[in-house]
């Protein structure tokens, strides 16, 4: 089987490069960035700075793309973001589904129904299996049940990739698919319980467990989208897969690898301009505990809470999770010890990109210097990538 790749919220490339790492037999044959809002475009431009541009539509909406266009690729890839994925009867037919405009999830799921894509490998943070609030686990319930429509068996997995020694406590959902027209798909229906094909299965290759623990599961195979929608609720732990309408899911906990502490990572005789220059008691608030009283839309009060973050960030260990706000003065925004001077300062360009995996500049391309932290914020953990490559490596040689 060819290694082709369609990327779509392709970023500043994390997929593409982590597949590249591994193997220059990966082909990126499509990719689609677009920013809504944006006047400039800038993780497109970066992206087209280092592997060229292949057509038009590369850099416009997703959803004004005409999907059939898109070249033939045998895995579809993707970070969308976690959104309202709940549906409706559409207007022009009670079997058609319509979901809300500008969520994109339902662009994954027409590229599906169009180039019918053997494999797909997407990511999601965390937070994804368990939204929305008011209805637990029915965000992924939709996802689950859009893939199991259209014939493919599904595995995911919450992944902390310092636990698998990156220099980032990011936390984040990664969902694999096979085809039934695949090989893969023909030897895991073999296998005679979902727990051994979780066992047995994508992500435990890549990222070993220890052990497991709240198995469950629930059948679906006779609920529409629909159905899902409306009425499904279920408590999702960070591991699981799906067959023929049949979801398990498990609780693993991960074999820790040593990490790369902040400490590996940090640029020496760093620009001034990095260093905290406002009062340090603003800083000590933000990342301070605190409680404070609010008041919701409907006049009901209650006390917000939060606990307190450490200032400065610890050098000996991970970096925390890296947001589109990092070098804002903001609670979550990084304060490291200087280790030349000793004073306070916030993370380099360089040290974002580092902490995600990238190569030092990788957004060093015009862009202004806080959308390179944006974009960092928005990015993959490369080397997580890398790994998943890897384990696609040998399910493609034997397909």
């Amino acid at each position: 089987m060819k290694k082709t790749i369609c990327e779509l919220f392709a970023g500043v490339g994390g997929f593409r490069l982590g597949f590249e790492r591994e193997s220059k037999d990966w082909k990126t044959v499509w990719f689609s960035q677009w920013e809504p809002g944006k006047k400039n475009q800038w993780a497109h431009d970066c992206y087209v700075s280092h592997w060229g541009d292949i057509d038009k539509n590369t850099g416009i909406d997703i959803a004004m793309v005409n999907k059939d266009e898109i070249p033939e690729h045998n895995l579809l890839v993707g970070g969308f973001p976690c959104q309202d994925y709940s549906v409706a009867n559409s207007l022009s037919t009670a079997k058609g589904i319509e979901g809300k405009k500008g969520v994109l999830w339902w662009q994954i799921r027409e590229t599906l129904i169009a180039k019918k894509a053997p494999f797909v490998l997407l990511e999601n943070v965390d937070r994804l299996i368990k939204s929305p609030a008011s209805q637990r686990g029915r965000d992924f319930g939709v996802i689950l049940s859009c893939l199991n429509e259209l014939g493919y068996y599904v595995e995911w997995r919450i992944i902390n990739a310092a636990e698998y020694g990156a220099a980032q406590r990011r936390r984040r959902t990664f969902i694999f698919a096979a085809s039934k027209a695949t090989n893969y798909y023909k030897e895991i229906e073999k296998l005679e319980s979902n727990e051994k094909r979780l066992e047995n299965g994508f992500f435990n290759h890549s990222f070993p467990v220890l052990d497991k623990c709240k198995e469950k599961e629930i059948d679906i195979s006779n609920k529409s989208i629909i159905d899902v929608s409306n009425n499904f609720s279920f408590e999702f732990e960070n591991a699981g897969n799906l067959l023929k309408g049949v979801i398990y899911t498990a609780k693993v906990s991960p074999i820790i690898e040593r990490p790369t502490t902040l400490r590996q990572i940090v640029e020496r005789n760093v620009d001034e301009k990095y260093y905290i220059k406002e009062s340090f008691d603003k800083w000590k608030y933000l990342k301070g505990a605190k409680k404070i009283p609010k008041k919701t839309k409907e006049g009901f009060e209650y006390m917000y809470s939060e606990g307190p973050i450490a200032f400065p960030d610890p050098l000996d260990l991970p970096a925390r999770t890296m947001l589109t706000s990092e070098s804002s003065v903001s609670r979550m925004t990084h304060v490291i010890e200087d280790l030349d001077t000793k004073q306070y300062r916030i993370l380099t360009p360089i040290e974002a990109e580092r902490i995600q995996g990238f190569d030092d500049n990788w957004t060093n391309t015009g862009m202004p210097e806080k959308f390179r932290y944006f974009c960092m914020g928005n990015a993959l953990v490369v080397p997580m990538i890398t790994r998943m490559a890897k384990e696609l490596d040998f399910i493609f040689e034997n397909e």
